[in-house]
């Protein structure tokens, strides 16, 4: 049974658009507590389209083909809260989404143990060369042969990128009895036997395989390139299940071709198809030993099912509580209900004096404060009021009075 949600906004008024075929326990998650208008594509739609369709949505899931521009945020007047329903917030204008007042959510953690899990069984396959014994099998020749296929244990994993996914790799390798060695620019706690080095050459001058783990920043993008190729083991094997724009493609398929690496997995790309079906194309097709994905390191049914569930539930407690745990734009506030009060948000710009003009305004209009709570980042600040319900029938407009108001919501 949906638990009761005593909103004061009529829940068939708001509008929820989920694109790239969203898992259906996000949708079904907000048609159970109320929702009926609550809409599911299965594909990504361009900047122009979107512009079209966002004026009248209150929230909005994507996943990572979705763009949120400046340009559509400036069209999304109605717009509380993004989902995103994957790992990364890159595809969204933060800095826009924060001037603009909407929240913006992601998963980093639910399809964790989807990708580490492929990162193992890339590892295998390209260790002992199934890439092209596959290959041959199924053009009729028969490839029985262990020249150059090795077993993981004993070797040595290099990660590159020391977080959620990162970590978990490292514990399911040294299961398998791999030495686990790992490079981040952020002091991490080691797991298990694992050990950090302390810089990227010697991760790579040491590592039978590499795998990445990375962002995409300014400081990632091609950071395997032609130079630190060279450092490589001969022999290692290369993994890329991060970003697309983290290995120059072309200088690996150098090092490939001359025989410094035995093989790679990639899994994304510096440019990608926008749906199923489209032409793919890429230098590193045709070579031996390279297993070629299309971005599926977290597309299980497991991790969507997660990343439905974690995402919409942030959105969920947002829209109805005005939790902000684990946005990126919006400073992070959790607080319980109020029995007998009206709870009002009130997102502003992050300058002096916003608080006491609020607090001024509710004072000189008798309107008396039952809670407050306050949060700011470097940009906007959150405000949460709840009021007494006998006297706050005008605080809605006072409080859009505020100098440097972006958005104000009541909730109840």
């Amino acid at each position: 049974m949906a638990e009761k949600k005593n909103t004061s906004y009529p829940k068939e008024n708001i509008n929820i658009l989920f694109l790239e075929n969203i898992s259906d326990v996000a949708v079904k998650h907000f048609q159970s507590n109320g929702y009926k208008n609550v809409k599911k594509l299965t594909g990504a739609i361009s900047e122009d389209e979107l512009v079209k369709v966002i004026k009248d949505v209150h929230l909005i899931g994507i996943r990572s083909k979705t763009k949120i521009t400046s340009r559509v945020l400036e069209a999304a007047k109605k717009l509380q809260a993004i989902g995103c329903f994957c790992i990364g917030v890159n595809q969204v204008d933060l800095n826009k989404a924060k001037q603009n007042g909407v929240a913006v959510f992601n998963a980093p953690y639910s399809n964790t143990r989807s990708v580490a899990e492929l990162v193992i069984g890339a590892s295998i396959m390209l260790i002992r060369k199934i890439i092209d014994k596959d290959k041959a099998a199924h053009q009729g020749a028969w490839m029985k042969d262990s020249t150059g296929s090795h077993e993981l244990r004993g070797k040595t994993i290099g990660i590159i990128g020391y977080g959620n996914i990162g970590s978990q790799v490292s514990v399911l390798a040294e299961s398998l009895g791999l030495k686990v060695i790992f490079y981040d620019v952020e002091t991490k706690l080691p797991l298990g036997n694992a050990t950090d080095v302390k810089s990227l050459k010697a991760l790579l001058q040491q590592s039978d395989i590499v795998t990445l783990h990375v962002p995409e920043t300014s400081l990632t993008k091609n950071m395997i390139n032609k130079t630190n190729l060279k450092h490589f083991k001969k022999g290692a094997i290369l993994l890329n299940y991060a970003r697309g724009e983290v290995v120059e493609l072309p200088a690996l398929r150098k090092a490939l071709l001359d025989g410094h690496l035995s093989g790679a997995a990639i899994d994304v790309f510096p440019v990608e198809p926008e749906k199923n079906g489209d032409t793919f194309t890429t230098v590193l097709q045709g070579l031996p030993n390279v297993l070629l994905t299309p971005h599926i390191g977290g597309s299980t049914l497991e991790a969507q099912s997660n990343i439905g569930e974690d995402v919409s539930n942030k959105l969920f407690n947002y829209l109805e509580k005005g939790v902000s745990t684990g946005s990126h734009s919006i400073p992070a506030l959790s607080l319980p209900p109020q029995e007998g009060a009206h709870r009002i948000l009130h997102i502003h710009k992050n300058v002096p004096g916003v608080l006491s003009q609020i607090n001024t305004l509710l004072s000189e209009n008798h309107i008396n404060i039952l809670g407050q709570y306050l949060k700011t980042n470097d940009t906007i600040g959150y405000v949460v009021l709840d009021i007494d319900k006998h006297l706050s029938k005008n605080a809605m407009e006072l409080m859009r009075s505020v100098k440097e108001t972006l958005k104000v919501r009541m909730l109840y």
